[in-house]
């Protein structure tokens, strides 16, 4: 989840502070759009030069660093560090990353972050009532999150949370694993991402964003202590798409999802939690609420100086790179979804619809392919299949007498449908513009553009679920008692996605 602005993918303070009108004219659009222009210019709070190297000034070195920030305001005395490492690209400041400052054993405390330096939606929006009424409806937690730092930074050095802003800025949405969410990738980026599914994921997300982008003023005149903090300024009127789309990536890479609190304190922003932090699908740490605070219990012994981890989710790699940049190497959540739907032009559709809902699957059937489970994934896309060939009204009734999902299948049948599900496999690894040899020759590569790095390993492993479904598809067809029985005729075939 990244915050980012115009001139860099992630400087939230190139947005300057503005001071507010004492006008108390009735029409605050009018001032909005007076200062409309003004709020891209550059100032000294700004990180970056027309160079585009990033600096910092001397008086944020004098504030001291994030940590230091977060003890004088309450944070008690903790077991982890701030410490960097270098950016993949020059041009970029080096990354701060939490580590352990004295060796720990598993189910020690790392640290307890006080509520009063938690962002919360109850804190954004001073009311739990509007916080569930808006997240309900038209826009996310993660859309309100955005809008209230983008708010925050415009006030410059005069926010409470300037350093933790300072501190996103630096981070520039890349986590401590590798790259920008490819919401921020350009076209010819995006290209490292054609034949997979993920593309047009990314896509729909960012029609999403937009979407929630429209509805900012909402926010704006709903909630109450928004509207008194910051009057006049409208949020669709003082920040462009571009910069609550970055803002919103932010948020969206670095968000906890806190367990067993109130709806308006569900999704929180913790100093010290990510990106500071590192995501991985093989650790079981994770930011829990207790009373008063927010606190990261370790799940394994940490040397001191090594740097700490919390869980992910069990999300598949696609999801890992949308959201936080980053491909896991552990592989535990690859997933492909195979799409199946029951033809609607089938005159005996209804009763196959009826059949698939009594053996728990829906018309349009998404069938999750794992990695190292294809066999079992194609086992399961059979029967459905099978059932979509039926074509003798007799043969329908016979499935819809019977109480299982196995329909009778003649040889033939069982060619067309098994022909169907390897040409689809053939598709779609033919739609991905290199071989699974090309990308391992880019992979080798040191010197490798990293989006394109983490772009290649994200189609590899899709390519080789791809291919394992093919060749277990195959094996299927070569089992069968006649090759040259040439495949029955289907008329209403299902189609696959």
């Amino acid at each position: 989840m990244e915050l980012t602005c115009l001139h860099n993918k992630f400087n939230l303070s190139a947005l300057p502070h503005l001071s507010l009108p004492s006008s108390k004219n009735p029409n605050p659009r009018f001032f909005s759009r007076k200062r409309n222009n003004l709020c891209l210019a550059s100032t000294s709070d700004t990180l970056v030069t027309g160079s585009g190297k990033e600096v910092s000034s001397k008086k944020d070195a004098e504030l001291g660093d994030l940590k230091s920030w977060m003890h004088k305001n309450g944070l008690p005395p903790c077991k982890v560090v701030l410490k960097e490492r270098p950016s993949y690209d020059e041009k970029h400041r080096p990354i701060h990353y939490v580590a352990a400052c004295e060796d720990l054993r598993a189910g020690d405390v790392a640290f307890s972050v006080p509520n009063s330096l938690v962002v919360t939606l109850e804190r954004v929006l001073g009311n739990e009532t509007v916080a569930e009424l808006l997240t309900t409806n038209k826009l996310s937690e993660l859309a309100c999150l955005a809008l209230y730092l983008m708010y925050e930074k415009k006030q410059g050095k005069k926010s409470f949370w300037y350093p933790y802003i300072r501190e996103l800025d630096r981070q520039r949405g890349r986590g401590q694993l590798a790259v920008e969410s490819p919401l921020l990738w350009s076209d010819d980026e995006l290209a490292y991402l054609t034949g997979s599914p993920t593309k047009a994921e990314i896509l729909e997300r960012a029609e999403g964003i937009k979407r929630e982008y429209n509805e900012l003023d909402t926010v704006w005149f709903m909630a109450g202590s928004l509207f008194q903090q910051y009057p006049y300024d409208i949020p669709t009127e003082a920040f462009p798409f571009e910069i609550f789309k970055q803002a919103f990536v932010a948020v969206q890479s670095c968000v906890v999802h806190l367990q067993k609190v109130p709806l308006a304190r569900r999704f929180a922003l913790v100093p010290l939690g990510p990106p500071l932090l590192a995501y991985r699908s093989n650790c079981k740490a994770m930011l829990s609420a207790v009373a008063g605070a927010v606190e990261l219990v370790v799940d394994r012994p940490y040397k001191a100086g090594e740097p700490i981890v919390v869980w992910c989710g069990p999300q598949p790699n696609s999801k890992l790179l949308i959201n936080y940049g980053f491909v896991d190497d552990d592989n535990s959540y690859d997933r492909l979804v195979v799409e199946a739907a029951l033809n609607t032009e089938d005159p005996q559709y209804q009763d196959k619809r009826l059949v698939v809902q009594r053996n728990g699957k829906l018309s349009v059937q998404a069938f999750p392919v794992y990695a190292g489970k294809e066999k079992e994934a194609v086992s399961d896309m059979l029967p459905y299949l099978r059932l979509g060939y039926v074509s003798d009204p007799s043969e329908m009734q016979s499935v819809l007498s019977s109480q299982g999902p196995v329909c009778p299948v003649s040889s033939c049948m069982e060619r067309a449908v098994l022909d169907q599900l390897a040409d689809y496999f053939k598709r779609r690894l033919a739609g991905y513009p290199t071989t699974l040899n090309e990308d391992e020759s880019l992979l080798s590569d040191p010197n490798l553009n990293p989006k394109k790095r983490v772009a290649t390993q994200l189609v590899r492993l899709e390519k080789k679920i791809l291919h394992a479904c093919l060749q277990a598809t195959m094996d299927l067809i070569d089992q069968l008692p006649d090759h040259t029985v040439s495949p029955c005729p289907a008329p209403y075939a299902p189609l696959l996605k």
